[in-house]
Formats: C-alpha cells, sequence, structure tokens
C-alpha cells in the first residue's frame, strides 16, 4: 500500500530538514508524496518542488496558518496552493511582517533580563527561516541560558510569561477563506490538540464547515486509536473529507518521524486521492 504524509515542516519554519532533504528523506521512507506545511510561510516550496523533479515522489504545495478562536491557538492546514497568486503573496507578506515586529519586541524583554540577544541574532543564527519560539528556545539552550527547550518555554516564552508578546492572528474562518481563495484544500489540523469539549469543537467544525473547510486531520501521530475514530466519525457527521500527517519536524520534534509519526502512522494514498478529486471538482480550472 502507498502511503503519504500530508503535514511536515522544514527549515523555513521550525522543522530541521531543509526543504531539499526533505525530498529525499521521503523517498528513504517510501512515501508517494507528502505536503510542506511550514507555519505562515511558502518559502519553502520553491526548493522542494524543483528538488522533487524527476523523483517518484509528489510535493503537495501547502502551508499550516496559525489562528485564534476563543483564546486558543487553532492551525489551519491548506494543500495545493496558489502560493504565488498575487492576493495571497500580499497577506502572508503581512504575516511576515506581523512576526517580525512581535519578534522585535520579545527580544526587547528578553534583553531587558539581562540575555545577550536580538532580532538580527536570531536570523544570523537560523538563516532563512521564518523564527517561531522554538527558535527562540534553541537560541537559549545554545547560550546556556536555559539546560532545555521546555524549560526555556517555562521561564521566557510560555504565553504566561512576563516576556511573550502574542503575534497578532488571523482567525480559523479567515484562514480557510484565504486557502479557498489560493484555490487550495483548507484542513482542520490535528483537533485533539485544541482540548476542548466535544460540543465547543463540534460548534468550531460547524462554523468552518460553513465558511467552506474541506477536510480535517482524522489520522495524527499522537492520536489513540479511540481518538482517531472519534475524528473520522466527527468528520463524517460534518461533510468533511480525511487527512492526515506526521506533522513531522526532524530534530526539533525527538521520535517524532516523517511517515510513520511515532511509530505506527499510516496514512494511506486513498486518503490524498479523495482530497484530489475534491480539489479538481472545486477548482477545475488548476491543472
Amino acid at each position: 500500500m502507498e502511503i503519504v504524509d500530508l503535514h511536515v515542516h522544514s527549515t523555513k519554519s521550525d522543522g530541521s530538514f531543509t526543504p531539499s532533504e526533505l525530498v529525499n528523506y521521503a523517498l528513504e521512507k517510501g512515501l508517494s508524496a507528502f505536503a510542506l506545511t511550514d507555519h505562515d510561510t511558502t518559502e519553502g516550496l520553491d526548493e522542494a518542488l524543483e528538488a522533487a523533479k524527476g523523483k517518484a515522489v509528489e510535493v503537495i504545495p501547502g502551508i499550516e496558518f496559525s489562528t485564534e478562536y476563543e483564546g486558543k491557538d487553532i492551525h489551519i492546514v491548506g494543500l495545493y496552493i496558489d502560493y504565488k497568486g498575487e492576493s495571497f503573496t500580499k497577506q502572508i507578506q503581512a504575516f511576515v511582517d506581523s512576526r517580525i515586529e512581535r519578534n522585535r519586541k520579545m527580544c526587547a524583554n528578553l534583553q531587558n533580563a539581562g540575555i545577550d540577544i536580538s532580532y538580527e541574532k536570531l536570523l544570523s543564527s537560523f538563516p532563512g527561516a521564518v523564527i517561531t519560539r522554538a527558535h527562540y528556545a534553541k537560541y537559549l539552550l545554545d547560550q546556556g541560558v536555559v539546560k532545555s527547550m521546555p524549560e526555556a518555554f517555562d521561564r521566557f516564552l510560555g504565553d504566561h510569561t512576563r516576556y511573550f508578546v502574542p503575534r497578532e492572528k488571523v482567525t480559523p474562518t479567515q484562514a480557510v477563506k484565504l486557502i479557498l481563495d489560493a484555490k487550495g484544500i483548507p484542513v482542520l489540523a490535528h483537533p485533539t490538540l485544541y482540548h476542548m469539549s466535544d460540543k465547543r469543537l463540534e460548534l468550531l467544525l460547524y462554523r468552518l464547515k460553513e465558511a467552506g473547510l474541506a477536510a480535517m486531520e482524522c489520522i495524527y501521530s499522537t492520536y489513540t486509536p479511540a481518538e482517531e475514530r472519534q475524528m473520522k466519525k466527527l468528520a463524517g457527521k460534518y461533510g468533511l473529507l480525511p487527512s492526515g500527517g506526521s506533522d513531522f519536524h526532524g530534530s526539533t520534534k525527538p521520535k517524532l518521524d516523517m511517515a510513520v509519526g511515532y511509530g505506527n502512522l499510516q496514512v494511506p494514498e486513498e486518503i490524498l486521492i479523495h482530497l484530489k478529486k475534491w480539489h479538481k471538482t472545486n477548482f477545475p480550472d488548476v491543472k
């Protein structure tokens, strides 16, 4: 059986593999396709698509939007996006500008705590990356400020620390519409990680389905068998296609591997076939 992985990150956000390395690793793992879904950026897509030319693996152009809903960080994945469309690229640049402003403020807060850090030093330490809190944690670890990544979040980077600066985010509904405008497939990522009550999660699904949500991650690295069954049942209830992926980050998430997650993940190619059919039906002009 052919397998796919529809949720993967590179060094262009907070992964440790370059886009080209991901292509080679996907071949090594026996994948027929994978989606590069970096956080709020499409910077790695050209490299990945070029690296995959002539090779037996499909690179799906994607993105993962960080959105805010009732105080929670909700992620919306976009698959098969037209990432070079003018309106889409303008919106992505607005996200980048917002993230840069937030990062400069966070660096100033950490400087006031006596830490030798600046936005320019972060960029130098992680060239080409969209700076996230994972990069801050690695920087603080490398500088000897903390002894572990979790300590960095506990002391300096967590939402409730004095140094954290929230970034302006779109709503999940807005992210769904952005992906549809880019002729992509909007997918709700890893619903169980939001720790919502069944009622709140179903309300979110109802609202997103009304906005045009097409799919949700029913197969994911951290799901128990019972959670996978529950997600598939919910997807069916709201007329959503199942999607699935490892959320591979490389060394940023140790022991979580591409294609297999923590060892038992398996996303059959059949899931991608159904997603492609939805895409072709809704965007027949896309080649």
